[in-house]
């Protein structure tokens, strides 16, 4: 008895030597975790979550899984408790039981909830190949920084979210553009943004609930944002010199929060949405169908990109049966449904060609773009011309208005859409 519990008072008192030493606020000690994790437990693939809590000083295993369950797995997971209430989250990826990819990241307190602060990926032999660290500026700066492999020299930081810029209301239809967000600060759409009578900026953050709808679709984690929503909105902009646009990040935590996005974008006189955005699960719609039917706003939206009849395995919100909506597809110069864009003979009303679109990315860089993603701000800038003109029009009308426009495609011979092909969206 006496020795059990000198050496529970040993163990008490190193995890409490090491919690004193380590701030979970200090980057210093994310990067010493996530050394230590390299060291001790990318090199021995075989072992297990409890293993590597004692190989972890000071930690205490939350979580691990492991795909496929039995056998030999592929991918192994674990997340760990750190000292000063950090979290240490590993990812082994396997390949016949050898280490192929090894990352490892840290998040750290703040309030209740925990940030992301610090991801290292390692190659199959344990070298860092690239690290990634959240860093906090002066509010509401917030920049992803790039890091060389001793998780210290920086490559490049980038913007995860920053202030509205300064301005006026440009007037002009506004356009509501339903995305990853968008990179506001670029000069691009610095003075194109719909502004209240205060001059602030009209757009919404309903991903993270804040007013800043800065580019950045962190579904696939938050170290790596998937940037879209400026790519399409440049489109918008040059083919629309004349709307306003009011950007909004789309809530993919809860998308019951479609409705207020809807409601939102009404109250501030938004009467076109783009959505190039979509999911297989009807009930991920079911808010924002709610909040649109019968409204006097018109939804543009992509048909999607999985190469498939969206009438036989439908995509939401493309599939869903509203007048107010208009389904759209890309279609290369020439009329012919573009290679792995969805097509529907009920779901789809138009194509139009968005292969290969000249666009600026959140650097303000040019590219190319393709899909039917793209296809929906070519719509949504002629819907916008269309309304400039004939500001009266219902959104129905607005509608008919653009299908009016549809002609056969000269080499389409079956029904892909049910409209048909504007072969020229700029055309006035």
């Amino acid at each position: 008895m006496r020795t059990e519990l000198w050496t529970f008072v040993i163990w008490f008192c190193a995890i409490s030597a090491f919690a004193t030493a380590a701030s979970a606020q200090d980057p210093e000690n994310a990067r010493d975790w996530i050394a230590l994790a390299i060291e001790r437990i990318c090199s021995n693939p075989d072992m297990d979550g409890l293993a590597a809590q004692t190989a972890l000083p000071g930690s205490w295993l939350i979580e691990e899984t492991r795909q496929p369950a039995t056998g030999v797995p592929s991918r192994v997971s674990m997340r760990f408790a750190m000292p000063g209430g950090a979290e240490l989250s590993l990812q082994l990826r396997l390949a016949n039981g050898a280490m192929r990819q090894f990352r490892a990241s840290v998040a750290v307190p703040n309030g209740q909830n925990l940030d992301p602060r610090l991801l290292a990926i390692a190659d199959g032999s344990c070298v860092v190949r690239s690290a990634r660290e959240i860093r906090e500026g002066q509010e509401p700066f917030v920049y992803l920084d790039q890091l060389d492999g001793d998780l210290t020299t920086l490559r490049w930081t980038e913007t995860l979210q920053a202030p509205w810029p300064p301005g006026e209301d440009p007037g002009g239809v506004r356009v509501g553009l339903v995305d990853s967000g968008l990179a506001y600060d670029l000069p691009l759409f610095s003075n194109r943004l719909a502004r209240d009578t205060d001059e602030v900026p009209i757009g919404y953050d309903f991903w993270d609930l804040d007013p800043w709808p800065y580019d950045g679709d962190t579904s696939r984690g938050a170290f790596l944002p998937i940037r879209h929503g400026t790519a399409v909105a440049s489109i918008v902009a040059r083919e629309a010199p004349g709307a306003a646009l009011v950007p909004y990040r789309y809530p993919r935590p809860d998308m019951t929060r479609m409705a207020n996005l809807v409601d939102h974008a009404i109250a501030h006189g938004v009467k076109i949405l783009a959505m190039p955005l979509g999911s297989r699960k009807a009930t991920d719609w079911e808010a924002f169908a709610s909040a649109l039917k019968d409204q006097d706003i018109l939804a543009i939206v992509s048909a999607g990109n999985d190469g498939r009849d969206i009438d036989e395995n439908p995509v939401y919100p493309a599939a869903l049966n509203l007048d107010n909506i208009l389904t759209v597809t890309s279609a290369d110069a020439f009329g012919r449904l573009a290679q792995g864009s969805n097509w529907g003979g009920a779901s789809v009303d138009l194509m139009l060609p968005a292969e290969n679109m000249d666009v600026t990315d959140f650097r303000g860089a040019s590219g190319t773009a393709s899909g039917s993603s793209y296809a929906v701000p070519r719509l949504a800038a002629l819907a916008a011309r269309l309304l400039a003109r004939e500001p009266d029009l219902t959104a129905l009308d607005l509608k008919n208005r653009i299908l009016e426009r549809a002609v056969p495609s000269p080499f389409e011979e079956k029904r892909l859409v049910s409209a048909g092909w504007i072969p020229d969206p700029e055309a006035d």
